[in-house]
């Protein structure tokens, strides 16, 4: 169940580690009093990055997509975990319709048929209705497992929305909404939408999100008597970018610099001899498009045509303007030596699972959210908790690091869920 890791066990995390696991019954109670106090996105996935001196998350996925690659074994975990969601929303619930992305990728399917299986299971029925709006009938595709998958033509009514024949409580979305709000999303005021539509990329921003993580990271560490530096990674938002144009530049390159220095200070702290270095990449967008690894802000001034190309355009050929400059987190952990980063699951307040995501050309200072990766899968069940009767200090390293991802994963879900309460559907924080 539990991957081989190469992962630098030594420096400040260990002790961090050793701080969590003795005020674990106070992190935990400190978890349920916040979600008395927050509504939790339907679903979230996480992002960590382990540097062996720090392990932060570096993004936040409120459309998560790669449900297939979660182990078999956590599937109970995540029917529980929709069942609880469900229930709390629409408990007579009984009619699912989902949202898919506009692909016919067959990764993608195969993570649409297994949200189908969970929601299924919790005791749903489920449709997929297509946001095609040149899809006239309904269209059968094979998945690669030998399921088949049925997409439909979306009905619009005055207030509902459904396929034919079929009139769901709610509407489970799995596409980011890159592309725009459509308007038959629009004004549904008799059923749930799942995440609300300002948690698409149309509304939503990095920048946002990160800047509610850091007030949860600050409470976090008080709790728990830790610098925030540990589980959060410094970011600086920039607007007004062109690339192609040249505008722009200068206060990207301010911006650059400015989070160096500011890791350079806590490297210094710390007797981290490692290079610092930031990621830049859009304030809005997925799919690790538009990321660059940077070492030093005149190598902006040096990107190609080809890469400022690159970075200039996002998922549906958006053009990008808004960047977000983030702390960038060296992953210091690999699989069948190839670097990997923890991507945590989560179902409402529950951790169900995860995945490394591991990539064989890429190296640990650099995105891994790339063609050419993998996915080994990781489940939370066997590895999450530590031994709640070992002595203090009598902990080993392996378990004990999977309890942190879910601890620090959780973290991020709160941020989300205070992002989402201070966005309102325009936009405008509040």
């Amino acid at each position: 169940m539990v991957p081989h890791l190469v992962t630098a066990l030594n420096g400040p995390l260990l002790d961090l580690e050793r701080r969590i696991l003795d005020a674990t019954p106070a992190i935990e109670r400190w978890f349920r009093l916040e979600w008395q106090e927050r509504t939790p996105p339907f679903y979230c996935s996480v992002d960590l990055r382990n540097a062996g001196f720090k392990l932060a998350p570096v993004d936040t996925n409120l459309f998560p997509g790669a449900f297939h690659c979660l182990p078999l074994e956590v599937m109970p975990l995540a029917v529980q975990a929709a069942m609880a969601a469900i229930e709390k929303i629409c408990p007579d619930a009984r009619n699912l319709l989902i949202i898919p992305e506009n692909t016919r990728n067959a990764f993608y399917l195969e993570n649409i048929a297994r949200l189908a299986t969970i929601m299924h299971q919790v005791g749903l029925n489920v449709r997929f209705g297509s946001l095609d709006d040149t899809l006239r009938e309904p269209v059968t595709i094979a998945c690669t497992g030998g399921r088949k998958l049925v997409l439909e033509p979306l009905e619009r009514s005055a207030r509902r929305l459904g396929v034919k024949q079929f009139d769901p409580c709610s509407i489970l979305l799995n596409n980011d909404l890159s592309s725009g709000i459509p308007a038959v999303l629009e004004n549904l005021h008799e059923q749930y939408v799942l995440p609300p539509l300002h948690a698409g990329w149309p509304i939503r921003r990095k920048s946002t999100h990160f800047a509610c993580y850091d007030d949860v990271a600050k409470k976090f560490a008080r709790l728990t008597g830790i610098d925030p530096w540990m589980i959060n990674p410094y970011f600086a938002h920039v607007k007004g970018v062109d690339f192609e144009a040249h505008e722009g530049e200068a206060p990207l390159a301010d911006a650059i610099d400015g989070v160096l220095k500011k890791i350079a200070r806590k490297y210094r702290e710390y007797g981290i001899t490692e290079k610092p270095y930031v990621v830049v990449k859009p304030d809005a967008g997925t799919y690790g498009m538009g990321v660059m690894t940077v070492h030093d802000a005149s190598e902006m001034a040096a990107l190609t045509k080809r890469e400022r190309a690159k970075m200039s355009t996002m998922k549906e050929g958006l053009e990008v303007h808004d960047m977000l400059v983030q702390e960038g987190v060296y992953t210091f952990e690999r699989i069948d030596d190839e670097v990997a980063e923890p991507v945590v699951y989560m179902i409402d307040r529950y951790v169900v699972g995860g995945f490394y995501r591991t990539h064989g050309k890429r190296e640990r200072d650099e995105n891994l959210n790339a063609p050419g990766m993998h996915f080994v899968p990781l489940g939370f069940e066997h590895t999450a908790l530590p031994d709640a009767h070992a002595k203090p200090g009598a902990h080993t390293a392996t378990p004990n690091r999977f309890y942190m991802y879910g601890v620090v994963a959780r973290l991020g879900l709160i941020a989300a869920a205070v992002e989402l309460e201070k966005t309102d559907p325009e936009g405008i924080v509040l």
